[in-house]
């Protein structure tokens, strides 16, 4: 199997007709200076870097990965608040820098996002109900009449009384209900697609349920197309259809939820999949550990080759030569490792 064909397959799914979001090969790349900004060396950070994904109608894709591995930013990138510096995102076939007048206006209305800071996304004074009821007004068209039933009824959707919450000012709430804030305002605007950086991160176990399951039914019922971007596997397990794992920047395994977390390829994702705590003790003992070496390097002076093999605790020698490219290694999965797990040696054509 070599890995161009592969990854020109790759990019023809991130460019498929009944994408409603897709990225294909985008890349942020930011200007640094090391120490003295008149003086100092300047370097290239790599946030994200020539990542490709789609988005499909009713589809739900967990973004995974450390903190620092891009996935933040590339939620910037599909939501046009950051210029891509190489690639470009469309949404419904076109390129998102290009939209103007109503077709810009429409893709701001049916993309929408719940941000990970709850506590700087929401106005601090204005009451939650008006906070939701104000994309009612604006998007729909609603006047405030309409608008206030409306925004009591997404409250009631998210797990907050109105009666109680309508009236509170954001910091009256407590981090897990401005999170359901920030989704209420978010199904304000009838989305088609939804980008949610760590939604049920700060919610305790039952809300976490409710919500999860809201996003299901989002998703299965109304068509809704959700980027989930979460460092808990445990998320991924409960909602996700796919699920793309990312490393300093790149994709390095990315196929259905099921086969990758029962079959994990890269041992990047083997190690994540290690690191989460089993609640039940008679299983502790069943998982084979996948230690890591060492600190991730440096996001300015990456590694020749294999930028996980620094710290890879199966890297060979070749991995210092050749970067490896994203390519199929089962039916359900494709990984960017010269020596998948369970899989065999990937030619790269020169």
């Amino acid at each position: 199997m070599s890995a161009a064909p592969q990854a020109q397959s790759r990019e023809s799914r991130a460019a498929q007709p009944d994408a409603l979001l897709a990225a294909h090969s985008v890349a942020c790349h930011f200007q640094v200076s090391a120490g003295s900004r008149l003086f100092g060396r300047h370097r290239t950070l790599k946030a994200v870097d020539t990542v490709s994904l789609a988005l499909t109608p009713g589809e739900i894709v967990a973004l995974v990965g450390e903190s620092g591995s891009g996935k933040s930013t590339l939620g910037r990138l599909l939501l046009g608040l950051a210029p891509p510096s190489a690639g470009r995102v469309s949404y419904r076939g076109e390129d998102i820098t290009a939209l103007e007048g109503e077709a810009w206006r429409r893709y701001r209305r049916e993309v929408q996002v719940v941000f990970q800071d709850t506590g700087t996304s929401l106005n601090p004074r204005r009451a939650v109900g008006d906070a939701v009821a104000l994309p009612l007004h604006y998007n729909l068209g609603l006047d405030q009449r309409e608008a206030g039933p409306r925004a009591d009824a997404l409250l009631d959707q998210v797990g907050l009384a109105p009666a109680t919450f309508r009236r509170r000012l954001p910091h009256e709430l407590s981090g897990g209900q401005r999170q359901r804030i920030g989704l209420a305002r978010a199904l304000a605007s009838e989305p088609r697609v939804i980008i949610a950086d760590e939604p049920v991160s700060a919610l305790d176990v039952s809300v976490r349920a409710q919500m999860l399951t809201l996003m299901q039914k989002l998703a299965k019922e109304q068509g809704v197309a959700l980027l989930v971007i979460t460092h808990d596997l445990g998320v991924v397990r409960a909602i996700a259809d796919r699920v793309l794992v990312m490393y300093l920047g790149r994709i390095v395994e990315e196929g259905e939820s099921a086969e990758v977390i029962l079959r994990p390829r890269h041992p990047y994702t083997g190690a994540l999949l290690a690191a989460t705590p089993i609640a039940d003790p008679a299983r502790r003992g069943t998982r084979r550990a996948t230690a890591l070496r060492g600190d991730p390097p440096s996001v300015t002076d990456l590694p020749a080759g294999c930028r996980f093999r620094s710290r890879c605790p199966q890297a060979e020698a070749l991995c210092a030569e050749r970067e490896p490219l994203l390519v199929q290694v089962s039916e359900g999965s494709s990984a960017a490792c010269l020596f998948p797990a369970g899989g065999r040696y990937l030619k790269r054509r020169p």
